[in-house]
């Protein structure tokens, strides 16, 4: 690689070329932290219930239910982590929502 050339780095499914993108318009920051609290939301529900699903296991089925016990402890790991996830995108949106606002009177 030359010395004028700059190493992109790829990842698994995209590059990232920060100086290609264009800068979000507020509106646009708003509706992607909106799709993004509602995954974390989904992602919440979907471990959440999972962890219950396993609990009940792990009643039903004694021979298996160290295993279930773990699964179920895994999925509630993983409902708190993507709670939080969502609170944080939750204000996230709300400063976007603000940002909107002010850019709305600006103009």
């Amino acid at each position: 690689m030359s010395d004028g050339e700059e190493k992109k780095h790829h990842h698994m499914f995209h590059r990232h070329d920060k100086e290609e993108k264009e800068p979000r318009t507020p509106e646009q920051e708003l509706k992607h932290r909106k799709n993004l609290e509602h995954l974390g939301e989904a992602a919440t529900v979907g471990s959440g219930a999972f962890a219950m699903y396993e609990k009940h296991k792990a009643k039903e089925d004694t021979e298996n239910a160290h295993r279930h016990k773990i699964s179920e402890e895994l999925a509630a790991v993983a409902a708190v982590g993507a709670g939080g996830f969502t609170f944080h995108e939750h204000h996230k949106k709300k400063d976007a929502k603000h940002e909107v606002k002010d850019h709305r009177d600006n103009y």
